[in-house]
């Protein structure tokens, strides 16, 4: 069962948490007149500002930031403050019951894919797959066009992304409809074998990463078709591939590397689609029904909130 959050009003509190890497204060709280400007107010967790070498505090602490913010009622959304490492350490700690009975709009990307696989499927909640506040909205260089995609947490509008946005490539034509899952390659994979393991089954598969060679990429899509996931998914999204360049003078490129697994996989697949470590980020929400065409190069995807 699909469950989306309510969305925003003005005045409304929004807790920051980091369940994954320490985050750059500076860039933190840079990141809070952006928030004022939507006409929200923001609640820190209270270990959001903990160092444990490439965690942002201890495992327990991440956990109860995260289930505190659930929790709170004042709190109305949680964003993450960004990315990097440890999120899949804490998912089975977590207690997805809580969740369930206290649903609200959860933002992030990255290393957070692993948090919005085991959200969603152990409770049915929409997350939002977007930039986060340290890591992207508090620097000087952000987007207008990612910060203007925030608005969807306000009005329950479908988002049709299309080649006004960025040029969009074709690599396996067709139509297909599903639920919209996926996100960072690197933590799609990590899920395999584990209770919270990626179900593609007739669903619209979002893929990005950052900063890993074809070698790599290669890699990882093999694992995934070789599960099954890429052949079970109604059709595939190819998101940003940041700096995912070879190192070595001998190397498939990253485009001949993606073609391969998309006709491996003979679903619909676009590539190319401005989601991920770029700037613009075009947030998205998942767990919603999303229309993927080739032929108008098109995904039209619902509205993440309640109507």
């Amino acid at each position: 069962m699909t469950v989306r959050p309510r969305g925003l009003i003005k005045g409304d509190t929004v807790g920051i948490i980091a369940p994954a890497s320490p985050p750059n204060q500076e860039q933190l709280q840079s990141a809070m007149a952006f928030f004022e400007e939507l006409g929200l107010k923001v609640k820190f967790g209270k270990y959001v500002h903990e160092i444990n070498g490439y965690l942002a505090g201890k495992d327990h602490e991440r956990v109860d930031d995260l289930h505190s913010m659930f929790t709170d009622t004042d709190v109305k959304a949680i964003f993450c403050a960004c990315g990097g490492y440890g999120t899949p350490r804490i998912a089975s700690y977590i207690n997805y019951e809580l969740i369930r009975m206290n649903p609200k709009i959860f933002w992030g990307y990255s290393d957070i894919t692993f948090l919005h696989n085991s959200i969603h499927q152990e409770t049915g909640l929409v997350t939002f797959h977007g930039p986060m506040p340290a890591s992207d909205i508090g620097k000087p260089d952000c987007h207008q066009d990612s910060k203007d995609r925030f608005q969807q947490l306000f009005s329950s509008h479908p988002f049709r992304y299309d080649e006004k946005i960025a040029p969009i490539e074709v690599l396996v034509e067709g139509e297909a409809e599903g639920d919209i899952v996926g996100g960072n390659l690197t933590l799609l994979v990590s899920s395999l074998g584990t209770k919270f393991e990626m179900d593609t089954k007739n669903k619209i598969l979002l893929i990005e990463d950052v900063n890993e060679e074809p070698r790599q990429v290669d890699r990882y899509l093999n694992q995934l078709y070789m599960a099954g996931k890429l052949s079970d998914a109604a059709a595939i999204l190819f998101g940003d591939f940041a700096n995912c360049v070879p190192e070595r003078e001998l190397s498939l490129t990253l485009d001949e590397v993606l073609d391969q697994y998309a006709k491996l996989a003979g679903k619909p697949t676009l590539k190319g689609l401005r989601i991920g470590h770029c700037n613009p980020h075009y947030s998205i929400p998942l767990g919603v029904r999303a229309i993927v065409d080739t032929n108008q190069k098109t995904v039209i995807i619902e509205s993440g909130i309640q109507s």
